[in-house]
């Protein structure tokens, strides 16, 4: 990976890049960034309806690089629903440079109206948790050893999720979807949004987007620019 911006490097190492992106917060303090792939114009799934294809193994190096240096990962449901997301896995030498087992997948659902049997929920070395509300939390019967965050009565109260799950995980990454990736934004719950950009034109109407509808512009300041096997790697930090 060659760094392109601030000071120009040849030989960059991803984990050491993405880490230095948690300096703007002071050690331990709580810290949201948002990891997504998408086309030059702007899709977020392939020809086949699936990000998996658009940035390479370039992009999944930083994919399992983000997740190696976050404590949580949030995942909106209808990501969890394509039955595509498994267990936060960690290869030899990314568990050993954390220090610890992979971090918890935590799934964003309204409604709990999920399929309980996926590996995420009865493989996961580290057990996932479900963010929801209180009501659906009364009315549904999950399993163990799936962990349960109720925030909000009615409905899910993502400001109070967010800092529930950054006491004991300060460090959180969102993998999307868009709407959960945009309302984390609206509600100006994210400090980072790291963005890789595939040599790719996808066209078309059917592709979904980057981001749903925000209520108004989001100021973005440059924080860094990396570029690997075409894959541009662009880290902006949302001004709050």
């Amino acid at each position: 990976m060659r760094r392109l911006f601030p000071e120009p490097a040849a030989d960059v190492d991803p984990y050491d890049a993405y880490a230095e992106g948690y300096g703007g917060a002071r050690p331990g303090a709580p810290f949201l960034r948002i990891g997504m792939v998408m086309s030059v114009d702007g899709s977020v799934t392939d020809a086949e309806g699936w990000t998996d294809g658009l940035g390479g193994e370039a992009d999944f190096r930083v994919f399992r690089t983000l997740r190696a240096l976050a404590d949580a990962i949030l995942v909106g449901a209808a990501t969890i629903r394509t039955g595509r997301v498994g267990p936060a896995r960690l290869r030899p030498g990314l568990r050993e440079r954390r220090g610890g087992p992979p971090a918890p997948i935590a799934v964003v659902s309204r409604t709990l109206d999920l399929d309980w049997s996926l590996p995420l929920f009865t493989r996961a070395e580290t057990p996932t948790i479900v963010v929801t509300s209180r009501a659906a939390a009364e009315k549904a019967t999950v399993p163990a050893p799936v962990r349960v965050l109720a925030a909000g009565e009615r409905d899910v109260d993502l400001t109070a999720a967010v800092r529930a799950l950054q006491a004991e995980h300060p460090r959180l990454l969102c993998e999307g979807g868009p709407s959960l990736a945009t309302a984390l934004i609206r509600e100006g719950l994210a400090g980072e949004l790291c963005l890789n950009i595939a040599p790719a034109l996808l066209g078309g109407p059917r592709h979904t987007r980057l981001l749903t509808a925000l209520p108004a512009e989001v100021p973005l300041d440059p924080a860094a620019v990396y570029l690997d096997d075409g894959v541009l790697f662009l880290r902006y930090r949302l001004r709050t």
